[in-house]
């Protein structure tokens, strides 16, 4: 047997049997070397069966070889036929002189010589004659039975095998028809998807909803308790009055009486005793009942029956009205805080109640008389925030590549509690200055001083309450106004600060941001129309203000806004500055309302020089002392810009050109003049500026040079390389946090992304129900076309399941991160966990990790029917699934969308034709060993071929040692799949750290 099996591994020769033995070799040929035939030993011969390497002399008695064994050509022994084989004694076919069923020919010129038994078992494909037949099962090796109803034989069966209920099996059966369980699952998934799809959207609507119904009821009881209690002191000022007239009426009667009245009973008269007065001052009650009844009188057809209510239960229960005490008036009008666990009715009560609260103390503040106003400054139970003043002094930004300034001898503050307009022509460095203040300025070398609080400190030490809005209005799509503006709260406020107040933090967000209509509302997308451009700028200004930054900056937040939205923002950050916010932000021609709502004014001119910096009051003054006038009906900004573009010649006497205003600012307040501004004489002239600009242009002249190609390319390379190394500097710069802020954990920040995330997939159903839809169309062309076949055991069809599911699933995996890059980009720029947001990303993911391995198997599982099992052929797609998933993910980080897709296109097909070329070297198999199809395709046929014994054992050796795989590996390629996947997700996380584009 050894002797036998060992030929196959030898090299092909041109005999058509063994190679020449002890038996039958070039000098001696006898009857059982034939096919089919064999010989004995001697029967004085001793035969030792333990040795291997002695072939024993077996020439004797030769006849052909018995049913149930095998006799290979030119070996002269009998071989037993392994289980799943049927060998019958040959038949002789005198039309063909074919000895059938096994295809060998009688020996020429032995007419006496017989057909014998079976002559060769190798594999399927070289003896399929040897094999019991589909549709049959041969439980010796002698004896063959056709299959019978409800039961089907595949190829080289030994027993009969029941089918599924519900699938069909006719009589000689090879395969059991399972479409009808392919159906069942499909209808099952179909009908979970279908679930999910319109349940989703219902449960999130109906949670609105009901948030919505709780949050309009808690608006209505505070409006309510607010207007009650705005009559109740009209009541009680009323009545105050209506005492003191009476007093006043009576002090005139009994003063012209003519008797003499004693002095001590005037003092009596001006005091309230009821006991002994018969004529006494009314009370307040009862006062404040009189004119209640006449004001009900007068306004019975208006006023609402739950007002007098209310202000019935003031007058009976006067301390038990939740955010008013009678004795106090509106002193105390402090909602307390829930305690323990809260309903959403008690949280949006506390929060519309505190915001009535605010809208009367801001009503009274417009009637403040001097001593009120230092009484509001001093007042202890005004929340102020931590303050902010940011200085700079001789801020120069130079352009490291090519050596030109964007900011030059920039001098002066931001203070707290103002906010201060940055303006200036196109070119001027207004939103590199603001990139400067925030500490975003890359590829910039930065001279001079920005002091935090007169401290040489990192504004990135106070990241936890800087808040920057950028240009773009960088704002999630798929979710509503609130939950944006939710979620920037949740995860950007102290920890310290109890849920009622965080709610009460963005209701009053989204009432002075003017967004309480469109609150419910999708942002919307460029695909999907959402909310007005207005509104959505709104937002994205909103993202910041609910985390109560003490320094808030701002990159035209007015741009695209009309005046009424621009008036109405203006409205919302001056009263964050109430609260010693200090704002600074770049507008672009305000009106003059608007221009008048700002404290001060940063005017800068081109080339990043500054014209004026101070308050807006005084800028007017300090260009007529330059003998630059206003002109009538003109918008200032408009004019200085027009003035420092160079389109407007200013008027008047002032032969001051615009070239000249920086210099004229540097002498007004004092500050040194770098050399190359420096003049000779006191004057300026028109000549000098001109060598003045064209030095800030180019100052060390380099750019007037002629420079080769090669010096160019080498330049610029040098400075993208300059550029990607300050950006790795600021994305893994870390500082020490000078904050006392406590905000969520990276943990917690998980859990709010994942609600977050599982909104947006919730919203995106459709989306994935054409993913599903492709997978099924997929797998059922797929089990259709290509089938499992069993001399390869289904390679074919796994190789082209491998490239289809791998496709299609990192096509759809590149959306989680692709689309998301400048909302991650903003966020991480915050200070949100960006651990955080990756693993809830991919948490979110792992969804379709799960169902869509299932989904694509219903179809094409069902169509092939493999040997292996449903749950083997799920584990191994799960895992490709998982790790196809990962580098998809570094795709999606690492380059643009279109790359992205077209690699996500080519890398299945380039791998996994890699991976199925012949390992004819090493460097091949060490190739093919790092494509992830080829664990892929081991673990699918490995896990199809386990299922293959018996007479099956050679063809199955054979085809596994061809392709390099092992029967014993499959664990192995499951665990090598996964850690690719591992891999990739922490090559992705990493590389969204470093490609961050802050």
């Amino acid at each position: 047997m050894k002797f036998y099996l060992n030929s196959f591994f030898e090299g092909p020769g041109s005999e058509n049997y063994l190679k020449p033995n002890k038996n039958c070799n070039l000098t001696s040929w006898v009857s059982g070397c034939e096919p089919g035939w064999a010989c004995s030993v001697n029967s004085n011969q001793q035969v030792n069966l333990n040795d291997a390497k002695v072939i024993p002399a077996r020439t004797l008695n030769c006849q052909a070889c018995c049913e149930g064994f095998f006799c290979p050509h030119g070996i002269t022994c009998m071989i037993p036929c392994p289980l799943g084989s049927y060998c019958p004694l040959a038949k002789l076919n005198k039309t063909t002189g074919v000895c059938e069923p096994y295809l060998y020919q009688l020996p020429p010129g032995q007419p006496n010589h017989t057909c014998g038994g079976a002559n060769i078992w190798a594999d399927v494909g070289s003896s399929s004659e040897l094999f019991c037949s589909a549709g049959s099962f041969c439980p010796t090796t002698t004896r063959r039975i056709t299959c019978s109803s409800g039961n089907y034989c595949r190829m080289g069966s030994t027993s009969e095998k029941s089918c599924f209920k519900l699938s069909s099996c006719n009589p000689n059966s090879a395969k059991q028809n399972m479409q009808a369980y392919g159906i069942m699952l499909l209808a099952a998934l179909s009908t979970l998807l279908l679930i999910i799809y319109n349940c989703s959207d219902q449960v999130l609507t109906t949670r609105e909803r009901r948030l919505a119904k709780s949050r309009e009821a808690a608006a209505r009881s505070a409006r309510e308790t607010a207007t009650a209690r705005q009559k109740w002191k009209t009541a009680k000022d009323a009545a105050k009055k209506h005492a003191s007239g009476l007093q006043a009426h009576l002090s005139r009667t009994f003063s012209r009486k003519k008797d003499f009245t004693h002095p001590e009973k005037l003092k009596i008269l001006d005091q309230v005793k009821s006991d002994d007065d018969p004529i006494q001052q009314p009370s307040t009650s009862d006062s404040v009942a009189f004119l209640s009844s006449r004001v009900t009188s007068v306004e019975k057809k208006t006023e609402p029956s739950d007002l007098l209510r209310i202000m019935q239960e003031i007058e009976d229960d006067p301390d038990g009205c939740r955010g008013f005490n009678v004795g106090t008036g509106d002193k105390n009008m402090n909602v307390p805080v829930p305690k323990g666990k809260q309903t959403h009715t008690q949280i949006f009560r506390y929060a519309y109640s505190q915001l009535e609260k605010e809208r009367a103390q801001q009503k009274e503040n417009e009637k403040l008389t001097f001593s009120g106003i230092v009484k509001l400054a001093t007042n202890t139970e005004i929340r102020k925030r931590p303050l902010l003043e940011i200085s700079f002094k001789n801020l120069t930004l130079t352009l490291k590549a090519k050596n030109k300034h964007l900011l030059r001898c920039v001098t002066g503050e931001i203070k707290p509690g103002r906010i201060t307009a940055v303006m200036g022509p196109s070119g001027a460095g207004k939103t590199i200055f603001l990139s400067a203040v925030a500490g975003k300025a890359i590829g910039c070398k930065m001279t001079g001083l920005i002091l935090i609080n007169g401290k040489n400190e990192s504004i990135h030490s106070y990241k936890k309450i800087v808040g920057f809005v950028p240009q773009d209005d960088v704002v999630h799509g798929n979710l509503t106004v609130e939950e944006n503006l939710w979620f920037s709260a949740k995860c950007r406020l102290s920890t310290d600060l109890s849920k009622p107040d965080k709610v009460l933090v963005v209701e009053r967000v989204i009432e002075f941001l003017g967004l309480q209509t469109v609150r419910s509302s999708l942002v919307g997308t460029v695909e999907k129309r959402g909310i007005s451009g207005g509104q959505r700028k709104r937002v994205n200004v909103g993202l910041e203000m609910v985390m109560e930054p003490s320094l808030l900056i701002l990159d035209e937040p007015t741009s695209g806004l009309d005046s009424a939205s621009s008036l109405q923002l203006l409205r919302a950050l001056r009263r964050e500055a109430l609260e010693g916010v200090n704002i600074c932000m770049v507008v672009h021609q305000p009106s003059y309302a608007l221009f008048k709502m700002f404290d001060d004014l940063i005017l800068l001119a081109k080339g990043g020089l500054t014209v004026y910096h101070g308050p807006v009051k005084k800028v007017e003054e300090y260009f007529a002392g330059l003998g630059i006038n206003i002109p009538e009906r003109m918008n200032p900004p408009d004019h200085f810009i027009d003035i420092l573009e160079g389109i407007v010649v200013p008027g008047g006497s002032s032969r001051v050109s615009y070239k000249d205003l920086p210099v004229r600012w540097m002498h007004h307040n004092g500050y040194s003049i770098p050399l190359d501004m420096q003049q000779n004489n006191a004057a300026l002239s028109r000549s000098s500026m001109d060598v003045i600009l064209a030095n800030e242009t180019n100052p060390s002249g380099a750019g007037m040079e002629d420079h080769s190609f090669a010096r160019e390319i080498w330049q610029g390379m040098k400075s993208n390389v300059v550029l990607q190394r300050d950006k790795l500097h600021l994305n893994f710069l870390k500082s020490k946090d000078l904050t006392n802020r406590r905000t969520p954990g990276a943990f917690q920040q998980y859990k709010y992304f994942l609600g977050r995330v599982g909104k947006q997939r919730l919203r995106e159903a459709r989306i994935l129900a054409m993913d599903y839809l492709i997978l099924l169309l997929a797998g059922a062309c797929l089990g259709s076309l290509v089938k499992v076949k069993d001399q390869s055991f289904g390679a074919d069809a796994y190789t082209y399941t491998i490239i289809a599911v791998s496709l299609l699933c990192k096509i759809a995996a590149l959306r989680s991160f692709s689309l998301d890059k400048l909302h991650y980009w903003r966020e991480s720029a915050s200070g949100i966990s960006s651990l955080a947001y990756f693993l809830s990303k991919d948490t979110i993911d792992h969804f379709n990790t799960v169902i869509k391995p299932a989904v694509y198997l219903s179809m094409f599982y069902f169509f092939t029917n493999p040997r292996s099992s449903f749950a083997d052929n799920y584990i191994v797609l799960f895992c490709l699934v998982y790790c196809v998933t990962g580098i998809a993910h570094s795709l999606a980080i690492v380059f643009e969308p279109g790359t992205a897709q077209l690699c996500s296109v080519l890398l299945p097909v380039v791998l996994t034709l890699i991976a199925t070329q012949p390992k004819d070297s090493e460097f091949m198999k060490i190739l093919a060993n790092l494509c992830y199809p080829k664990w892929a395709l081991e673990a699918f046929v490995t896990a199809n071929a386990e299922r293959y014994y018996g007479v099956w054992l050679i063809t199955r050796c054979g085809s596994l040692l061809k392709s390099g795989y092992n029967v014993h590996d499959w664990n192995l390629c499951i665990a090598i799949l996964v850690s690719i996947g591992l891999v990739c997700r922490v090559i992705a996380f990493f590389c969204m750290l470093i490609f961050q584009k802050k």
